[in-house]
């Protein structure tokens, strides 16, 4: 598809308030003078600033008017330093993804679904140019011999990369946003992800110290409310982040994060996930944390929450909250851990799952549940489920209602009218809140009654 193709469906997403498509823009950029600016900036060594490029492109000689020089400035800017035709798209705060599907498909995530962006390439080398050079800036190389590559990059930039053959429509780009503004518990209320009576669990599960996953799909909003339930930790905490690329930023004032390390050519020089959890511990965690469990650090994970390290936690992709205790056997597999071991140490570690959804509206919290071991296995059993607003409460209300300190003698298990429950009753404001009948256990008693170490 070239730059000037016709444009798409006249509204990409079908629903309304979302802007409809338009046609790619033409380049703004002549590609001689784009040439002549490259090699003008690259002929001395330093950083590529703006002055530079601007320096350059009145050296060129082009008449191009106040107004042109600067959008050549800009272009061109970004075209060196930046993400190139995309860097327009970074601008908007609601965007946190970027997908390229060739020089004039490239689409955009803004929360409500995916939209095609009214940017294109001007052809396919350019898109493998920005490519290579995004990846050769993380410290790594896209070639034949490493088409697929994926790096974070300086700015809250994680990029994913793939080359020809491997793709079979040209070059592909995959960008994922890092916003360094965190979202509050209130903002993500009022942005519909959860109501009251949920944000007054969520937010007593951290004051108790409950470890707990987040799970959900790809783009279901799980590092986001991992981050901003992070932010809720005493200040006085240490807390260490373990990822596999940097993303989670909460808002806290000791936070301590690693990243895991890919091997170079020879594959030498890794440093898995794994290995990171088991160094972390000899930092002292309050709070230890895995942006993302999918392979055979779960067995450290675990283990780490078994041995008085409670209040931690992380995220899982899995298609429901039932699915989790599937998920965490498959990636015990890996780690060697036969399905008994994964039952019993998980049951023990994990207080909670969180699981969120992207539905049509955006993303929600759709259930809250307890993992618990039976007979038949490891279980995750339905505590609240939410459905269009609406909060009932399920069979494990019971046992989630004790380990946030609430009273659940006065809670019917089978079923919970939305409004029963008072935010008021689930309010953390106040350590000694008292349940809907009868007074909140005490406070020296966080988390679970056999586990120590945890704050009321």
């Amino acid at each position: 598809m070239s730059a000037h193709s016709a444009p798409g469906p006249p509204d990409v997403s079908g629903r309304p308030g979302v802007p409809r498509y338009r046609p790619p823009a033409r380049a703004t950029v002549d590609a001689r003078l784009l040439e002549s600016v490259r090699e003008s900036v690259m002929s001395d060594a330093g950083p590529v600033t703006p002055s530079r490029v601007a320096a350059a492109v009145q050296a060129s000689g082009r008449l191009l008017g106040t107004a042109g020089a600067l959008a050549a400035v800009e272009g061109i800017s970004a075209e060196l330093n930046g993400l190139g035709p995309l860097q327009a798209l970074v601008r908007d705060p609601s965007v946190t993804d970027i997908f390229v599907n060739g020089p004039g498909a490239v689409w955009l995530d803004r929360g409500d679904g995916l939209e095609r962006a009214p940017v294109a390439f001007s052809g396919e080398p350019q898109v493998r140019a920005l490519a290579a050079r995004l990846v050769a800036a993380g410290g790594r190389r896209l070639d034949d011999g490493s088409p697929c590559v994926d790096i974070r990059l300086e700015g809250g930039f994680r990029v994913h990369a793939v080359l020809p053959p491997i793709s079979t429509a040209g070059t592909l780009l995959s960008i994922r946003i890092r916003r360094e503004r965190v979202f509050s518990m209130d903002e993500l209320r009022r942005n519909g992800m959860f109501g009251a009576q949920v944000q007054g669990v969520l937010e007593r599960m951290l004051e108790r110290r409950l470890s707990f996953l987040i799970s959900g799909a790809t783009g279901s909003g799980k590092t986001t409310l991992l981050a901003t339930l992070l932010g809720l930790c005493a200040p006085g905490e240490r807390l260490v982040l373990i990822e596999d690329a940097a993303e989670l930023n909460p808002v806290h004032p000791h936070v301590v994060s690693l990243e895991a390390r890919h091997g170079n050519l020879e594959g030498g020089g890794v440093v898995d996930l794994g290995e990171l959890v088991r160094q972390s511990l000899r930092m002292r965690p309050d709070r230890l944390v895995v942006g993302e469990c999918r392979g055979a650090e779960v067995r450290e994970l675990l283990a780490a929450m078994n041995t008085g390290h409670s209040g931690g936690g992380g995220t899982i992709h899995a298609n429901t909250a039932a699915d989790v205790p599937a998920r965490l056997t498959a990636l015990g597999a890996l780690a060697g851990m036969g399905q008994d071991a994964v039952r019993l140490q998980a049951a023990s570690a994990l207080d909670a799952v969180v699981h969120v959804e992207r539905l049509n509206n955006g993303r929600t919290v759709s259930c809250i549940g307890v993992l618990q071991g039976s007979t038949a296995g490891l279980v995750v059993g339905s505590a609240l489920d939410i459905c269009r607003g609406a909060v009932r409460a399920g069979p494990a209300w019971p046992k989630l209602a004790e380990r946030l300190g609430l009273d659940p003698g006065g809670w019917d298990p089978g079923g919970l009218d939305p409004g029963e429950l008072d935010p008021g009753e689930l309010n953390p404001g106040g350590k000694n809140a008292a349940g809907p009948a009868g007074p909140a256990r005490p406070p020296e008693r966080a988390g679970r009654g056999d586990r120590g170490g945890g704050e009321g």
